[in-house]
């Protein structure tokens, strides 16, 4: 990999830049591109890449000489640590003379200072700066001889109890294996980051499991892909038609179709798309899908090919949701013109003819969907329903599928919303919801907001848990983009016939005054935003670099100067993609740059004290999920956690491990927005991002904005998407499930 690839240029002169380009007496007897090997000391990391393990570091091989520059995919090291690296001298063009690693192993260092600095680099957890230099100031030369074979010794340092010594030899025993392990993983491309996760998955048996079979890699350890675990394969002798292989293959398939949004693939797209993949032949599957079926490691309907889990929560979403509409409900005695005059009063205004038919049909509805666009009144007909079951004796309870939507939810109705996670109750000791069929959840009526956000397998949890004779309103805009998870459950409930659905259409003339309200019902009907310069503004601009720098100028000068918004707090930037010079990536580092360019990073992370973050994959142990927004509040280095400050003031330490599902939020991806409002949205929108130029993204992301919106990018981009209102379908049977349920 070359240095311009990994994007941190400006990163890579540390102060030391003429040190790449002088000899030190070990190059002078290597000729160029040979294999060689060198050992010394670590003086400093300059860049690590915690995604693909790419490093860039200072060698101290000889304390007469500059120090050494070497840069590679190797296994993790510290400062301090003293490594014998195999590979061979390059002269780069940019930066000079440099160490091109291949493989990397550790030596343990020798001498007190080496030790000191070597465990005070966080290397260990539970120990930091501090306890290195009081351990060797105790122990000497002997501090990893003791905390190996003596780690009862270590209490007698000042400040280390029983659990800290028991954590430290954990954490230096767990360290050894790591090791170990790295050896024989680093030759196979596989990241520092994800070698820790192996380990902590398979244990000190991680060689002998991936040796039988390392596509396990590519179901059990987040961030491994098919294709990494299948290059391990071939690597380790495993044939191209190996039934182990063209398995893996297919799951693969599955799995990357859920991701996609599908619960399923018919037969043909199955065998087309892992064929494909395999470099196989399609005729090696009959007998591969049998074998399959035959171990339950797939499901298949009518040619409908399912993974089990997905065929499970399908089912059952359809099985709860029937259970529901078959089970009879008590009816709401009720004079609804009284009712419509009473709410009407309440809320002092004249309710539109669609949210009159909204609580007409609510008040006795078993299930019904309530949509519409920004501006229509959903909350007042919430606020309208609630207002009148909870005067009939009605108990009720309001959830929606994230944080923030439910804080939203709650601020709009005034009464305790949960996001669905925490209404379910999730238990570590078993592993699941603690809500289900068989401890159902308490209540006459649930209302769902922000339905278009739930996927298949968390409606499946939610609907299980409701006993029957519960009433259910899902509330949504079925013009936002679906689920992030698979399944489309919202518009397949729809499109079953089986409830009622009620659309709201009037756009009041107080949210009409909004331009982005106005704008979001025109881009929704296929007609050009107007821009203006009050609160819906576009800024032209063609090439991403530029682009990019007027984005970091907005959030960080502009509208901080113009409207008194936090760049942290108040402003969101988003874009439709992750890559490219004006994705989401790039966006990122350099708003971090330029927001919170001194911080104190986590341990191997590019973020750090002060940065805004997000969760990425919901966590139940933490109790957090996937969206959830936070700052870094405080980072501990010598017992190896950080807390973040959520945004409903909860606060979560992290372990280094689970940091891994944490990432720089100063800009997200628009479909990591949804169900979230914000005071203004900067939005980077370009003819760069023509996968994602469609109608429905762009209006999922103006109408994050509350009170502004910045479109960054090309009117042509905007015209495109307008213009672009196809939807690539998901392969799913929720609707034909449903369609028998009455």
């Amino acid at each position: 990999m070359r240095m311009e690839e990994t994007g941190y240029y400006s990163n890579y002169d540390d102060g030391e830049a003429d040190a790449g380009f002088l000899r030190s007496p070990v190059e002078e007897y290597v000729a160029e591109g040979e294999l060689t090997q060198i050992e010394g000391a670590v003086e400093r990391i300059v860049y690590e890449n915690p995604e693909n393990g790419f490093f860039v570091g200072r060698l101290n091989v000889d304390a007469q000489a500059p120090l050494v520059t070497f840069v590679g995919n190797l296994m993790a090291v510290s400062p301090g640590e003293t490594v014998r690296l195999t590979g061979f001298w390059v002269e780069d063009k940019k930066f000079g003379r440099q160490f091109r690693v291949s493989s990397c192993e550790t030596v343990m260092p020798t001498s007190a200072d080496a030790i000191e600095k070597y465990l005070g680099s966080g290397v260990i957890p539970g120990i930091g700066p501090v306890y290195a230099k009081r351990l060797v100031g105790a122990f000497g030369i002997e501090t990893l001889k003791v905390i190996d074979e003596q780690p009862a010794r270590l209490r007698k340092v000042p400040g280390i109890g029983k659990k800290r010594a028991a954590q430290i030899r954990d954490a230096w025993s767990s360290h050894r294996n790591i090791q170990s392990i790295m050896l024989f993983l680093q030759s196979h491309g596989i990241s520092p980051s994800q070698a820790v996760r192996i380990y902590k998955q398979y244990g000190d048996g991680a060689a002998a499991q991936l040796r039988a079979n390392p596509y396990i890699l590519a179901r059990d350890i987040h961030g491994i892909g098919f294709k990494s675990a299948d290059r391990i394969a071939r690597e380790l002798g495993i044939s191209q038609d190996a039934p182990i292989r063209l398995k893996a293959g297919v799951r693969h398939t599955l799995e990357n179709a859920s991701g996609q949004g599908h619960v399923y693939l018919d037969g043909t797209q199955l065998r087309a798309t892992a064929a494909a993949l395999l470099n196989v032949s399609e005729s090696v599957f009959p007998d591969i899908f049998a074998d399959m079926l035959a171990r339950k490691e797939v499901v298949m309907e009518e040619d409908c090919w399912y993974l089990p889990a997905l065929h499970s929560a399908e089912a059952g979403c359809a099985a709860g949701i029937k259970r529901l509409l078959r089970a009879p409900v008590e009816v709401v005695p009720i004079q609804i013109e009284n009712a419509l005059k009473w709410v009407s009063n309440r809320v002092g205004l004249e309710l539109s003819p669609e949210q009159r038919e909204a609580i007409e049909v609510g008040v006795n509805a078993k299930v019904m969907v309530i949509t519409g666009g920004p501006g229509t009144g959903k909350t007042t007909v919430i606020n309208s329903l609630l207002a009148i079951l909870e005067k009939k004796g009605l108990s009720f309870l309001l959830a929606a599928p994230t944080g923030r939507a439910a804080k939203r939810m709650q601020a709009a109705t005034e009464c305790d919303a949960f996001t669905i996670h925490r209404l379910l109750e999730f238990s570590p000791k078993t592993g699941g919801f603690q809500h289900n069929e068989h401890n159902p959840i308490q209540t006459d009526l649930l209302v769902l907001d922000e339905a278009s956000m739930l996927d298949i397998q968390l409606a499946q949890a939610l609907f299980r848990a409701l006993q029957p004779g519960t009433r259910v309103i899902l509330v949504g805009d079925v013009d936002q983009l679906p689920s992030v998870g698979p399944g489309n459950v919202l518009l397949d409930i729809i499109a079953s016939g089986v409830v009622p659905v009620v659309r709201l259409k009037t756009v009041f003339r107080q949210a009409a005054q909004s331009g982005i309200i106005a704008n979001a019902h025109r881009i929704n009907r296929g007609e050009m935003p107007v821009f203006n310069d009050k609160d819906f503004f576009l800024i032209e601009r063609g090439d991403p670099a530029a682009a990019l720098d007027t984005i970091v100028q907005i959030i960080v000068k502009r509208l901080p100067a113009r409207f008194n918004l936090n760049p942290t707090r108040d402003i969101q930037a988003l874009a439709p993609m992750r890559k490219g010079q004006a994705g989401v990536e790039s966006i990122n580092k350099a708003l971090k740059d330029a927001i919170n360019p001194e911080a104190l990073l986590a341990p191997r992370r590019s973020y750090g004290l002060g940065d805004k973050v997000m969760q990425t994959r919901n966590n139940y142990e933490l109790d957090v999920y996937n969206g959830d927004l936070g700052v870094i509040t405080h980072i501990d280095e010598d017992i190896g956690e950080i807390e973040v400050c959520f945004e409903d003031n909860r606060r979560v330490l992290y372990s280094l491990d689970d940091t891994d599902d944490l990432v720089p939020a100063y800009c997200a991806t628009v479909h990591k927005s949804q169900g979230s409002e914000y005071p203004a949205v900067v939005l980077s929108f370009l003819p760069q991002h023509y996968m994602m130029l469609q109608r429905n993204v762009l209006y999922t992301a103006i109408t994050r904005g509350k009170k502004l919106v910045v479109i960054v990018g090309a009117a042509k981009a905007v015209a495109r998407a307008v213009h672009n209102s196809k939807i690539m379908e998901r392969n799913t049977r929720l609707a034909d499930r449903l369609r028998n349920a009455i």
